[in-house]
């Protein structure tokens, strides 16, 4: 399982951030137990945030942007993409994963990446923080943001030199 390996982590106290999760339409069971990590995770943390849904994960990228342009802290990134018989796969997880890295250096804000590139919906199921999933990547994803940010933060509050 890709999660070996990961880090203990303890929650942060990320009051006064503002991120917005950015959330696909499709496979909506894994979805929105990605959603349902990540609002975990955010309320814990005392940050503020919103949902906004778009119609699938080419889209996130474009929407992520938007979001820290209109002034968010940072944003967490869901999506499913499950492989199948076409290229389209490898489009659209090239699409997603390299535009929300350019939205992150764009903008120089985190971008809590929780896009799942599958190759069966069980890989999703496993990952989605559902019960009995082994993994919880939309908590995972916001955590991510959330300790990003707070990091950003802290390096714009030092003073050069001091």
């Amino acid at each position: 399982m890709s999660g070996h390996g990961a880090p203990e982590t303890q929650m942060v106290d990320a009051t006064g951030l503002d991120l917005v999760v950015v959330a696909g339409q499709w496979h909506d069971v894994i979805t929105d137990g990605l959603i349902a990590g990540a609002s975990r995770t955010l309320d814990a943390s005392g940050a503020s945030w919103r949902l906004v849904r778009v119609p699938g994960s080419f889209e996130l990228p474009v929407t992520c942007k938007a979001a820290l342009d209109a002034g968010a802290d940072a944003v967490v990134a869901l999506g499913v993409i499950i492989r199948g018989g076409t290229p389209h796969f490898e489009y659209v997880s090239a699409a997603a994963t390299d535009g929300l890295t350019q939205v992150a250096l764009a903008t120089g804000k985190p971008v809590g990446f929780g896009v799942l590139t599958l190759d069966d919906e069980q890989q999703g199921l496993d990952r989605a923080g559902l019960l009995g999933s082994k993994e919880d990547k939309g908590a995972e994803a916001a955590d991510a943001a959330l300790r990003t940010a707070l990091l950003l933060r802290e390096l714009r509050d030092v003073t050069p030199g001091a």
